[in-house]
C-alpha cells in the first residue's frame, strides 16, 4: 500500500488538509473534492486539545471505510510516535508533520506508512530525507515564494518537496514548475463558510480549478 500512496501523491499532486471540520461534514466533503479531481484528505490533529484527537480519527476511519481507495485518507500535524501508532490505528495511510521528527519519521515507515514530514531550512530537509521521509513538506511555502523552492532545489534535486501553506488557485502552477511534486491545500479550498452552508458545489469547482493548475497527471 506504501507504493500505491506514493505514486497517488505523485500522478494527483494534491493534498485536501481538514482542520476542525464537524464529523458530520465529512463524507460530503469527500464527494466534492472527489468530484473535483481530488482524492487525498488530511485530517490534521489539534495539538492544543489532544483530548479531541478521537474527531480527527474518526474522520480518517469514516473516510477508509466509506470511500476505500477512491479517497486516500491520511493524518496531519502528528508530533510523536505514539500519534502515529493512533493513526495507523484508525486508518491513515500518510503521516504529515509540521516540523522534522526521525523518531516520527522512521516510526512512521516502521508501520508501512508514507512519511511527509515539514522542513524549511536546507539542514532540515536533508535530516528528513536522511531519515527516511518519503517526500519533504516545504512549510510554510508562500511565506517564502517559488524563488526559495528553487534554490533549495538546485543543490536538493533527490528531494522530493510538497509545497504547503498559502497555496491556492492563483500560485499552485508557479510551485510545481518551481519543482514541487505536489502541494498541500487547506483553508483555501476546504473552506469553512462553504462547508456550513452546504456549498458544495463551490469546493467541487474551486477543487477542479487547482488540478487544472498543478497539470494532474491522472
Amino acid at each position: 500500500m506504501r507504493e500505491k500512496v506514493i505514486q497517488r501523491i505523485l500522478e494527483s499532486r494534491i493534498i485536501a488538509i481538514v482542520r476542525g471540520a464537524e464529523e458530520k461534514l465529512i463524507l460530503p466533503l469527500g464527494e466534492a473534492l472527489l468530484a473535483g479531481g481530488i482524492s487525498m484528505m488530511e485530517i490534521t490533529l489539534n495539538q492544543a486539545k489532544p483530548d479531541g484527537f478521537g474527531a480527527a480519527f474518526r474522520g480518517i476511519n469514516v473516510i477508509r471505510e466509506h470511500f476505500g481507495d477512491r479517497l486516500l485518507a491520511g493524518a496531519g500535524t502528528v508530533l510523536s510516535s505514539a500519534q502515529v501508532e493512533m493513526a495507523r490505528d484508525a486508518g491513515a495511510l500518510y503521516i504529515v508533520s509540521p516540523n522534522t521528527n526521525p523518531a516520527v519519521i522512521r516510526r512512521t515507515r516502521d508501520l508501512g506508512l508514507v512519511s511527509l514530514p515539514g522542513a524549511l531550512s536546507p539542514g532540515e530537509c536533508v535530516a528528513a530525507q536522511e531519515a527516511g521521509a518519503d517526500f519533504v513538506k516545504l512549510f510554510p511555502a508562500s511565506d517564502l515564494g517559488t524563488s526559495y523552492l528553487k534554490a533549495l532545489k538546485a543543490p536538493l534535486s533527490h528531494i522530493r518537496f510538497l509545497a504547503v501553506g498559502g497555496i491556492n488557485e492563483k500560485n499552485a502552477a508557479d510551485f510545481i514548475k518551481a519543482g514541487a511534486v505536489g502541494l498541500g491545500i487547506g483553508g483555501n479550498l476546504v473552506n469553512r463558510d462553504w462547508m456550513a452552508a452546504g456549498d458544495w458545489g463551490k469546493v467541487t469547482e474551486l477543487a477542479r480549478q487547482l488540478v487544472e493548475a498543478a497539470g494532474r497527471n491522472a
